[in-house]
């Protein structure tokens, strides 16, 4: 008898993506971006041991332990968001897109280089918009650096010193790519992974930039400002 009702609540806990997905269609939404959304994975979240409290309501079922997020939620998420992006555009500010996971670098650097934002793929680095001022100064000497190597203004110093000047350069194409445009604080953050992200998110409210996150299962939506529920992987 135990391992029937073991079973059973097995069968009830591991709700069909399929079936989970046609149960949380939301009539008033279009019906084939709801479908594509879930062909696409946004609707996988963690496991369901790590679901935040806050997120319950926006997880439709379990499929063998993992969450399933009602991707008409992130439907509405998205559009609530794309207001939030279409005013900072509109009010002349910048949106800084941070994505540091492998797995964002080429979307996010595309997404940001196509429409002139400032990004973050590498390494979040401490200060970035809470010790702004001095992260510019270190952002224009590096510019300086650069603009002096293309000029030929170098070649006064030794190849031991053009060497160590490189390597400089380097170094700091590697913590400042992305940023080097950002002549003041941004008007909004995405943050692709709001835990993965948490010191800039933690940066980003401390310095008064509302964040818009897309966010897992694992998640707490009430950190940020704009949250989608949605894969972060």
């Amino acid at each position: 008898m135990e391992g029937d009702e073991n079973e059973s609540e097995s069968e009830n806990d591991s709700v069909s993506a399929s079936a989970a997905a046609e149960a949380a269609l939301d009539a008033s939404i279009d019906q084939g971006i709801l479908r594509e959304m879930i062909i696409a994975g946004l609707c996988y979240g963690r496991s369901k041991a790590k679901t935040h409290p806050r997120m319950k309501t926006r997880v439709f079922a379990t499929r063998n332990g993992i969450e399933l997020i009602d991707v008409a939620q992130t439907w509405q998420a998205l559009q609530a968001a794309l207001e939030a992006v279409k005013k900072t555009v509109a009010d002349g500010q910048q949106i800084l897109l941070v994505g540091t996971q492998p797995s964002a670098h080429e979307s996010v650097r595309t997404l940001a280089e196509k429409f002139g934002f400032p990004y973050v793929v590498n390494r979040w680095l401490g200060g970035t918009l809470t010790n702004f001022k001095t992260i510019s100064r270190r952002i224009e000497y590096f510019k300086k650096l650069k603009a002096d190597r293309a000029a030929g203004l170098l070649e006064k110093y030794t190849k031991k010193e053009r060497l160590g000047i490189d390597r400089q350069i380097q170094k700091m194409d590697v913590v400042f790519r992305g940023v080097e445009q950002m002549g003041k604080l941004p008007g909004l953050m995405l943050a692709v992974n709001a835990n993965l992200h948490a010191v800039a998110i933690h940066e980003a409210h401390l310095v008064g930039v509302p964040v818009l996150a897309v966010m897992s299962s694992d998640s707490d939506p009430n950190a940020v400002e704009h949250p989608v529920p949605a894969n972060d992987n």
